[in-house]
């Protein structure tokens, strides 16, 4: 079943899928809070930091829609270039830090045929850490016209959920929403042989806007 704020908006923003096991909690408490603070001095002051915490909640979970850019890979996720990496195997990995500031529903980075999603257990150390290597982690194949396309969901120290949207064998369009990280995290992205990066390392990414690679 779609995650039942699947196509909620709040103020116009769609709430992103996943949400509603942190989201429902937070929001219902708030809105109790304050119900009962009209009559109650010690339920106002609960009503302020909840209300905060919950609209903190619908801001974090914010999914807005994008003009999805021309380009064979575009970023895969909102945050910052944290390392440029060669290979053994010739690829380069790009990998893309997340602040809890940033929008975090993931996109494909092309488009092509999910051919594997395999959720890898581990730790939770924070994504910018070298320890993070470790962490727990969805690993994704995806088959496209530059061949197999690896891509990394990582956790970090808060975000200890990973929540795929879509099952192996799905065709998904370049751009197209394909999971959530809850919290701060990392995405990497392996670029095939032969593919220069037109990113840097500190340089702002926008899924499905940013290009990362270069004609």
């Amino acid at each position: 079943m779609p995650d039942s704020l699947t196509s909620a908006h709040r103020g116009g923003v769609r709430i992103a899928r996943g949400a509603s096991p942190w989201l429902l909690p937070t929001v219902a408490t708030a809105a109790l809070s304050l119900t009962r603070a009209r009559k109650s001095g010690r339920w106002a002051a609960v009503a302020v930091p909840t209300t905060a915490l919950a609209a903190g909640m619908l801001w974090f979970f914010r999914d807005p829609e994008r003009e999805i850019a021309q380009g064979r890979v575009i970023s895969p996720a909102d945050g910052v270039v944290q390392s440029i990496m060669p290979w053994k195997d010739g690829r380069t990995r790009v990998a893309i830090f997340m602040s809890p500031l940033n929008v975090h529903v993931n996109r494909a980075p092309l488009a092509g045929t999910v051919t594997s999603v395999e959720h890898v257990p581990g730790g939770f150390v924070p994504a910018f850490n070298k320890e993070s290597e470790n962490n727990e982690r969805v690993v994704w194949h995806f088959d496209t016209e530059l061949g197999d396309i690896e891509m990394i969901q990582i956790a970090g120290a808060v975000a200890r959920r990973i929540v795929p949207y879509i099952p192996q064998g799905t065709k998904v369009e370049q751009g197209e929403r394909i999971g959530l990280i809850r919290f701060g995290s990392r995405v990497d992205i392996y670029l095939p042989a032969g593919v220069e990066v037109a990113v840097e390392v500190g340089q702002a990414t926008t899924a499905g806007v940013t290009r990362i690679d270069r004609d």
